[in-house]
């Protein structure tokens, strides 16, 4: 979910970490093919610890990421191993209800997961389903009822209330998700409670001979969460700018932009903030000022980016 960008000044530096583990799961029906394909990876505070896929040589979960090279998990993770398995046969049933009804290619994916106080506290938990990419079905708070979300998903309730299917994911909500949570925080500690300072740079891409996009980019920074504001004048720009989902690098860091179309000429008066926990203090990068960028330990790197302007042949070069 989009978090609320408003003005920087406005805003609490940053929010405190909130650990959690997550599971996703996928199963996939396929014409021609008996059993759908099932996928699934486990996260913990947003970074990836293991996987698993039913197509896969070995049928069991694979520590994955950071974890898998610093070797915090072993490769055979049975835990999680029992818990696809069960998974997967679940979203069998489910895929196979539905596409008895409509054959071809279809969908169901899951997500389950906790939260948990910085005191051990449980401060929420949750399982829902999604169909074809559309929200389907989920667990309600006292874990025993659903909630469909369309008439499609009142199928699939009818089936999970006559078949218990609650009692398949009440263990794992109310005592393994918080189990795993203090296992995977103390196993992994030093990668969970890192921190990585975002590397940061502007790039300016004309679009015309009377205006440019200016893109705030952070990159390589963790944990995920972080605020991109550019400003003009001092004057916040939250409701006129792009701003993009926080996004996985694949190395278990993330990275993030925020862009603004400027007139041409007037680049210098707009800013971007950026707050991070990576940051003892916010950062400020305005487009054109190369001195004094790299502060706090961030990369600081500007770019023009190199795009033809109609009617001319050449190209803007670096700043």
């Amino acid at each position: 979910l989009r978090r609320p960008c408003g003005s920087v000044a406005s805003q609490p530096l940053l929010v405190p970490r909130i650990p959690l583990p997550e599971e996703f799961r996928t199963a996939i029906t396929q014409p021609g093919h008996p059993e759908p394909r099932f996928i699934a990876f486990g996260y913990v505070d947003d970074t990836q610890f293991v996987w698993y896929d039913s197509d896969a040589l070995a049928q069991f979960a694979r520590a994955s990421g950071q974890f898998h090279r610093e070797k915090i998990l072993t490769n055979h993770h049975p835990a999680f191993s029992r818990g696809a398995g069960l998974s997967e046969r679940g979203g069998i049933r489910s895929t196979r209800l539905i596409a008895d009804l409509v054959p071809g290619y279809h969908s169901i994916q899951s997500m389950r997961g906790c939260y948990m106080e910085r005191d051990g506290r449980f401060l929420s938990k949750y399982y829902r389903t999604a169909y074809d990419g559309m929200d389907h079905i989920s667990l309600n708070e006292d874990l025993h009822s659903w909630t469909a979300a369309n008439r499609v998903a009142l199928i699939t309730q009818d089936k999970y209330e006559t078949t218990g299917e609650a009692e398949h994911h009440r263990p794992y909500l109310e005592v393994t998700c918080m189990e795993w949570l203090r296992s995977h925080l103390e196993k992994g500690k030093e990668i969970l409670q890192r921190t990585d300072s975002p590397k940061t740079h502007i790039t300016h891409c004309p679009i015309s001979d009377h205006e440019a996009t200016l893109r705030c980019w952070a990159l390589g920074f963790y944990p995920k969460e972080i605020t991109l504001t550019w400003q003009l004048d001092g004057e916040d720009l939250s409701q006129d700018m792009e701003l993009v989902e926080t996004r996985p690098a694949g190395d278990g860091t993330f990275q993030k932009w925020a862009a603004v179309v400027v007139p041409s000429g007037e680049e210098e008066r707009y800013m971007c903030h950026m707050q991070h926990e990576g940051l003892r203090e916010p950062l400020t990068l305005r487009w054109g000022m190369i001195a004094g960028l790299v502060l706090l330990g961030a990369v600081v790197v500007v770019v023009m980016c190199r795009r033809k302007l109609p009617g001319k042949k050449g190209v803007r070069s670096v700043a």
